[in-house]
């Protein structure tokens, strides 16, 4: 359900993006100077950004919605078409791609000259081998998605979405574009009551190929987007966001329902990589072929993604 160019939005987690609340009515540049608070730290805007580096796609859904995608110079990381609507991506055709490279965990590699080359005034999506550090001591300001901030413990929401999306509109002197995402976005939402279904659920991020198999707990976005959608997250009782997880332990809480989030490549490979453990056939989930394969950014991080990713996870196990 590519509704992109109809959602937007994030409430400020604990150590995410905070702003100032002026009035939507100021005249253009009056919320400047503007001060943010993102993963601890206060970031400063004379004004509003014009030459943006994009180094993760979480970012996307908000810039298109609020119309500033064009201001986007470079972009670095991956970016699945089953993400986006024909007009998000016919903007992101136009937007030049650094780089794609990621190292075997599928974390970006991209060096500082490469971004500090394209002479941005933000970068949005902090990278291992490129922090906030390195690019304040050049003068380049970085936000990152409130929920991705590092030792961010705090249980998100999908009021998260709707706030973030303010803050973005602040940003870039869009107000009046962030209201209507938010209320767009409020209406999908009023669709989904969240009324227990009696099934369970886990949410779980498989490595293709063999090794660790992680779990999603209650201070990551799948723990609301499963309530909303009616089920209990059999992990909701952790508060990590994410961490490892052992077949037996899976086959301790025994899901109703799988849904296994990948980043990129064949999510039928994605599937076999739970299903094909030794052991596997005993999960309920998989005995009853309930078993969901979902594009990381349609749970995580927080952001109009989530949305449809909710609509998918209902569409698929809808009584």
């Amino acid at each position: 359900m590519k509704k992109i160019a109809t959602l937007s939005a994030v409430l400020l987690l604990a150590a995410g993006c905070e702003a100032p609340d002026k009035s939507s009515t100021a005249a253009p540049g009056d919320e400047f100077p503007l001060t943010v608070r993102n993963c601890g730290v206060d970031v400063t805007f004379e004004k509003a950004p014009e030459r943006l580096v994009m180094l993760k796609s979480a970012a996307v859904p908000y810039l298109h919605d609020l119309g500033v995608l064009g201001k986007v110079t470079a972009r670095a990381g991956q970016y699945p078409k089953a993400y986006y609507d024909d007009a998000t991506l016919a903007e992101l055709d136009r937007i030049p791609l650094l780089t794609d490279k990621t190292d075997t965990s599928g974390h970006l590699q991209i060096s500082k000259e490469v971004v500090i080359s394209q002479t941005p005034d933000l970068v949005l999506g902090e990278v291992d081998n490129l922090s906030r550090d390195s690019l304040s001591a050049v003068g380049i300001p970085l936000l990152e998605e409130p929920a991705m901030c590092p030792g961010s413990t705090s249980a998100p929401t999908f009021d998260d979405i709707y706030r973030q999306l303010d803050t973005y509109g602040k940003i870039f002197e869009r107000p009046a574009e962030a209201t209507a995402a938010v209320t767009a976005l409020k209406e999908r939402m009023a669709t989904f009551k969240g009324e227990p279904t009696g099934r369970t659920a886990a949410v779980l991020y498989p490595t293709v190929g063999g090794g660790v198999t992680y779990a999603y707990g209650a201070a990551s976005m799948a723990d609301p987007q499963l309530r909303a959608a009616g089920f209990e997250n059999v992990f909701g009782d952790s508060g990590e966001r994410v961490f490892e997880v052992t077949l037996e332990e899976l086959l301790g809480r025994n899901p109703d329902v799988l849904i296994l989030l990948y980043g990129a490549g064949d999510p039928a490979q994605v599937e076999r990589a739970v299903t094909s453990l030794p052991g596997a056939e005993r999960l309920k989930a998989v005995r009853d072929r309930a078993v969901m394969t979902q594009l990381f950014n349609f749970t995580e991080p927080p952001s109009p993604l989530s949305v449809d990713g909710l609509e998918k996870i209902v569409e698929r196990f809808r009584q």
